[in-house]
């Protein structure tokens, strides 16, 4: 099994917005067989590129039916509202209750080239916004309102200090 390893909360990899891929070609499908073995190693339901350090727009998902690749995925639409517990590769361990639009229309490409257009909701709609999130360099834990994003740093300064090193970035995040 060829996988990577997941950076986590803490890398500056994960707070760059990422660049459109510009040749959709077997470097991109042997990356996105990479990121999909990645993802479901973890496990996880979602996975941008820039989660193992690949600085492309592109991100791989599974709610169930089988693996699908999304490059350069934009966000046309969304409504309504829904609350959900959400978590994240790149937060290990760690999940909120997060509230984020209900309804969402997704454009991007396939392997092949050809424009994918899906209008979702509910599970398979959070997990466009949570990748479209990290494309943007945007991380779950700014997702929080201000008590949950103390309690998140509270929990992770735990985390730091329990492993007894810095061994995620986070004490350097966290000002420790």
């Amino acid at each position: 099994m060829n996988t990577l390893p997941i950076r986590v909360y803490g890398d500056p990899v994960l707070t760059q917005v990422t660049t459109p891929v510009e040749d959709i070609n077997g470097r991109i499908a042997a990356l996105a067989e990479v990121m999909i073995e990645t993802m479901y190693e973890a496990p996880g339901a979602g996975l941008a590129a820039n989660q193992i350090g690949v600085q492309k727009r592109l991100f791989v998902y599974d709610q169930g039916d089988g693996p699908v690749v999304v490059v350069n995925p934009v966000i046309v639409e969304t409504d309504g509202e829904w609350t959900f517990e959400e978590g994240c590769l790149s937060v290990p361990g760690l999940s909120w209750e997060i509230t984020r639009p209900n309804a969402v229309h997704l454009r991007g490409y396939d392997l092949d080239g050809n424009e994918i257009d899906i209008e979702t909701d509910e599970y398979e709609g959070r997990i466009f916004q949570h990748e479209m999130d990290h494309l943007e360099g945007v991380l779950l834990v700014e997702r929080l309102d201000e008590d949950q994003r103390r309690e998140a740093k509270k929990l992770l300064r735990h985390r730091r200090l329990t492993l007894g090193r810095d061994v995620d970035g986070l004490g350097q995040l966290l000002g420790e």
